[in-house]
């Protein structure tokens, strides 16, 4: 299960959230493996029977000015046992402040008290984004993703298929690169997001010439941080007797980290332009988004034709038929 220390939190946000300890740095040491945020109005009450006692705890003005009503005993009271359910920190917004014994309790039993400038939504926002992405669910898997006409698209196939070539193509057509080789999958709020695996730069391996920088050799405007997936392309090398989609009216998904994604399987073979199919196959995606789709208005068209054929004949046939009518009678 994923986790992050209070101190490591503290240091990465403490910019971003206008954050400041109030306790002793020994209270950092706890973990928060929850990515969810909660407000303890009823735990501060005295009920603990459903408190989420994993996620960090945010006081607003509500929480600070309920405890700076209490009576010292009756704080001290309240204030233990919430911190004795071992909560990993406590956050108070708008710089507000909590009586000193409140301070004295968080060290005795190792809670560390954290005051924020924000004001309460905004924390609360901020954290709860933070948390989502810290704790998403992530995979890393051999393949390249591309930004092609602002759709990611990820490609991806076989070692040797030609991913990074298909790739190197499309980025000198003018698209970006997000990452080749690695690409690391996030699920953030129900959508799949792609990202180089490797910190350390846009490289790309071409067989016979090695690493090249795509920022420096074609410019910044060239790559991608990360990207959103909305296709995935598998290159497959081409087989005769393989039964390949020809209209488009069957759909294909691919499941990654539990979220759909729409497939397409390339047949790849010597002299095919991959990269001008990928960008059509992006162009279509559009388009299917707009609600137009080709192989439905094609398949339209076709049943309108042979029924316009079967009227026709059978129109032809209309007046043989009363001929033999007459002819009988």
């Amino acid at each position: 299960m994923k986790d992050i220390s209070v101190y490591d939190f503290f240091e990465a946000k403490k910019k971003d959230l206008a954050l400041s300890l109030i306790t002793e740095p020994e209270t950092l040491n706890k973990r928060i493996n929850s990515p969810h945020v909660n407000r303890p109005g009823l735990a501060l009450a005295g009920y603990l029977e459903v408190f989420s006692a994993d996620r960090i705890q945010v006081f607003g003005e509500t929480e600070v000015r309920y405890l700076q009503s209490l009576a010292e005993p009756e704080l001290i009271t309240r204030m233990r046992d919430v911190f004795k359910t071992d909560i990993p920190c406590v956050i108070i917004s708008k710089g507000l402040t909590l009586p000193p014994v409140a301070e004295y309790l968080a060290n005795d039993l190792n809670i560390a008290l954290l005051s924020s400038r924000l004001s309460t939504i905004n924390l609360f926002e901020h954290l709860t984004r933070y948390l989502h992405d810290i704790f998403a669910l992530e995979k890393t898997i051999h393949a390249t993703l591309i930004d092609v006409f602002s759709l990611g698209i990820l490609l991806t196939g076989k070692s040797g298929i030609g991913k990074s070539e298909c790739a190197l193509d499309l980025i000198n057509r003018g698209h970006s690169l997000v990452g080749d080789d690695l690409i690391t999958l996030r699920l953030l709020e129900d959508q799949l997001i792609g990202r180089s695996g490797k910190d350390f730069g846009h490289f790309m391996e071409i067989r016979g010439i090695g690493f090249v920088n795509v920022e420096r050799m074609f410019g910044i405007e060239r790559v991608r941080r990360q990207k959103s997936i909305d296709l995935q392309i598998e290159l497959m090398p081409w087989q005769e007797n393989m039964d390949y989609e020809r209209i488009g009216l069957v759909s294909n998904y691919a499941e990654h980290l539990g979220c759909k994604v729409p497939i397409i399987y390339l047949p790849v073979s010597p002299g095919k332009n991959v990269s001008v199919i990928v960008e059509v196959a992006a162009m279509n995606m559009i388009l299917k988004s707009v609600g137009y789709d080709a192989a439905e208005d094609f398949n339209r068209k076709l049943h309108e034709e042979i029924r316009a054929k079967t009227l026709h004949k059978k129109l032809e046939l209309r007046p043989e038929d009363d001929d033999a009518t007459h002819g009988k009678s």
